[in-house]
């Protein structure tokens, strides 16, 4: 690709694989695995993304809108018919995220001033009732375990009761439960992109997007800076949740048959970064 042929498309496309690339060397996914996702991930979009209102389109029109053959075309489409979808699995961390806001939320397992309560292993009101109403299948001794790994839950000696030390549930490591909240969050993070790219030709309105950003901070300032970064943006993320939690109908318990018909998934997400400025690196990226 000449320099003529980059647009600024391909530098924030650049930009975006270049990490991505890291990952996925470092996890041991050559070029050919990911070329194959790729190509399912471009005919997903082009059979379920570009309906006209009539009717999904075809295998010959998403090989046009691909540049992939019909054939391959067909391939993929019956791969993706299969059901063995990654956005379609429920992870451990997202079961492990539910018992945590049910314990925030759930009236059941709040003690009398709506803090979350000091629970007992076993009995009524117990952990082990949380996970079973929260979490499925999920044994709460492994449950239990795995939020008394990360710090999320403490017991408390001579009683053995449970303590919910954190608000939230965070797995540590290149963990599967890591790389699926990594799936989620940069996948949410592109289609709030996607949206406001083309929100004012469709007459939408945008979606919140702010980025604070310097990049000449002396470096003995960012201990501090990542401490003051991280304890503000847990106080705001936890403060959202106390005003959307209560509106879960899993918490709430106000399923519907309708329900699942106008059920949003919705959010806020906040990360931090951070990286060391190189000297005479252009910060343009280009492929």
């Amino acid at each position: 690709m000449t320099d003529s042929n980059i647009t600024p498309l391909h530098k924030a496309l650049f930009r975006i694989l270049r990490p991505l690339a890291r990952l996925l060397l470092r996890n041991g996914v050559p070029y050919g695995e990911f070329s194959e996702l790729v190509k399912r991930a471009y005919v997903e979009s082009a059979l379920e993304d570009f309906a006209d209102g009539r009717r999904k389109p075809t295998d010959s029109r998403a090989a046009v809108m691909t540049g992939l053959t019909r054939k391959e075309v067909k391939r993929q489409r019956e791969i993706l018919s299969g059901g063995n979808r990654a956005r379609e699995t429920t992870s451990n961390a997202n079961r492990a995220s539910r018992v945590v806001s049910g314990w925030v939320h759930d009236a059941t397992f709040q003690s009398a001033d709506g803090q979350p309560a000091v629970l007992a292993f076993e009995g009524e009101p117990s952990f082990a009732g949380l996970v079973r109403k929260y979490s499925g299948d999920m044994p709460p001794r492994a449950v239990l375990d795995e939020l008394l790994r990360v710090g999320v839950v403490v017991v408390e000696e001579g009683t053995g009761s449970l303590h919910l030390r954190k608000r939230a549930y965070v797995p540590a490591g290149d963990s599967d439960d890591m790389l699926q909240i990594f799936g989620e969050d940069v996948s949410d993070l592109i289609a709030t992109v996607d949206h406001n790219l083309v929100s004012s030709e469709q007459g939408r309105q945008p979606l919140f997007q702010r980025t604070l950003t310097y990049d000449n901070i002396p470096s003995d300032v960012i201990e501090r800076w990542r401490k003051h970064a991280a304890g503000r943006s847990q106080a705001l993320l936890e403060d959202l949740d106390s005003w959307l939690g209560p509106y879960d109908r899993d918490v709430t318990g106000s399923q519907g048959n309708d329900s699942a018909k106008d059920a949003v998934r919705t959010g806020v997400s906040i990360f931090y970064f951070e990286e060391p400025i190189q000297q005479g690196k252009n910060g343009d990226d280009q492929p």
